[in-house]
């Protein structure tokens, strides 16, 4: 009888033991993940926080908004916010070189927002007076992908040895004496007034009612010139094999978040989907 006994007892251990081991990695499953956004991009999030989706891939996610990137990506880098989604590949790889003891990492490619050259006093590209005023954005990243569009636009050309984060000292021609006025990126729409146009990234056109495909004088055509553009989620470098985190880079690209993004934002968020060897490379 003692014997059952045991036997019957050591069942139930083993029963125990099992069932909290699974209860545990439920609870692991439905961990909230917190999410850092900006501008555009919060509700983006949000949505996909409250979609059925989410809830069938066991995720749960928490939604923080923020106003100035590089205190998003320190909190990210702290462990603050689990993973981040709002900045493009080459603004990325510019925080890492800036803030070595606080390095982020990449876990997927998310979209391409092209960025414009907007004017509120002229038309056309070529209405452009020699000697106008160009404002573009301050930070590295930016200011160089602004430098860059204008290029492509044909307005000025740059120099051999311009990377992804140069300043103006790389422009080799300026043929039409442009003056560049280095501003806030947040500030570009309320610019437009007091100058004669102004290089604006898509979540901030967006936020003053600017369509990039439609009030643009020109814009960022989606091709491999344009890689380091594309946006991606970060994390901290130590969680960058995180599945959980990861789940997250497949969720965005789901057809029904595909769908919602492209109706809410008019097309202007590019969904890009490639391997981060594709920006690496």
């Amino acid at each position: 009888m003692k014997k059952q006994t045991k036997w019957w007892l050591s069942l139930v251990a083993v029963a125990v033991i099992g069932g909290g081991a699974w209860g545990l990695q439920h609870h692991q499953d439905q961990q909230t993940i917190t999410v850092g956004s900006l501008g555009g991009d919060v509700e983006t999030w949000q949505q996909i926080a409250k979609s059925p989706v989410t809830k069938q891939a066991g995720l749960k996610i928490k939604v923080k908004s923020f106003t100035n990137p590089v205190q998003l990506n320190d909190a990210t880098a702290h462990g603050e916010i689990d993973v981040n989604a709002f900045q493009s590949w080459a603004y990325l790889e510019n925080y890492n070189h800036e803030h070595p003891k606080k390095q982020l990492a990449a876990l997927g490619t998310t979209y391409l927002e092209p960025m414009g050259l907007y004017s509120d006093k002229y038309q056309q590209l070529k209405a452009l007076p020699d000697g106008a005023q160009i404002a573009i954005p301050n930070n590295p990243a930016n200011t160089a992908r602004a430098l860059a569009l204008l290029q492509a636009a044909g307005l000025i050309k740059l120099k051999a040895t311009f990377t992804s984060t140069s300043g103006t000292n790389q422009i080799a021609a300026n043929p039409h004496h442009f003056k560049f006025l280095e501003i806030d990126d947040t500030t570009g729409p309320r610019v437009l007034k007091s100058t004669d146009a102004v290089v604006i990234g898509n979540t901030i056109a967006q936020e003053g009612h600017l369509n990039v495909l439609k009030d643009a004088l020109y814009h960022e055509q989606v091709n491999q010139s344009t890689k380091d553009n594309i946006n991606v989620m970060a994390t901290a470098k130590a969680q960058s094999h995180n599945k959980r985190y990861l789940k997250l880079v497949k969720l965005y690209h789901a057809k029904q978040i595909q769908a919602w993004v492209t109706k809410r934002f008019h097309g202007t968020k590019v969904e890009v989907n490639k391997p981060l060897s594709y920006l690496e490379n």
